[in-house]
C-alpha cells in the first residue's frame, strides 16, 4: 500500500502505457504499434507517481467540446485501493469542467471490477446501453 503519490498532467509514454495495461490484464486490448499515435491524439492525460515510478494512468479522448471519454484508466494492482484511481479520474473530470464550454457528456467503458470507482464518482448506466464495434481498415494491415 502507498501513503503518498503525485498526479501529473501528462499522458503516459507508450512504454508506461503498455506496462500498466499489461499489469492489469489488458495484454491483447491494444495494437501496440499504433499506441504512440493514439496517445498523441489524447485530449488530456494523467499519470500517478509513487516516488519516481508511474503506477497509474488515465486519459481523455473525444471532441474536446461536448463529448469526452475516459480511456485507459489503470492502476498497478499493488497500488489499487489507495485512492489513486479516484484521484486520476477526478483530475480528468476537472479538465473537462475547466475546458468544456457547456455541460459535457463524459462516457467510458468499465471492467466489472472498476464499476464501483465510477459509480462513486457519479457515473450511471442511465437509460443507455454501451455498445461498440471493431472496424477493420480498408488499407494496410488488417491484423490486430
Amino acid at each position: 500500500m502507498i501513503d503518498t503519490f503525485a498526479v501529473l498532467d501528462r499522458p503516459p509514454t507508450p512504454a508506461e502505457h503498455r506496462r500498466l495495461a499489461e499489469a492489469v490484464g489488458w495484454t491483447t486490448a491494444f495494437d501496440w504499434d499504433t499506441t504512440p499515435a493514439s496517445l498523441a491524439g489524447s485530449l488530456a492525460g494523467v499519470v500517478a507517481l509513487a516516488g519516481n515510478h508511474v503506477v497509474g494512468m488515465g486519459r481523455l479522448v473525444g471532441d474536446g467540446v461536448k463529448y469526452f471519454y475516459v480511456q485507459d484508466l489503470a492502476v498497478l494492482p499493488a497500488y489499487q485501493g489507495a485512492g489513486i484511481g479516484t484521484a486520476l479520474l477526478r483530475r480528468l473530470l476537472d479538465h473537462v469542467a475547466s475546458t468544456a464550454p457547456s455541460t459535457a457528456f463524459v462516457g467510458l467503458f468499465a471492467t466489472d471490477e472498476a464499476v464501483p470507482l465510477y459509480e462513486r464518482s457519479g457515473f450511471t448506466r442511465g437509460d443507455m446501453t454501451g455498445m461498440f464495434r471493431l472496424v477493420r481498415p480498408t488499407v494496410g494491415p488488417t491484423e490486430g
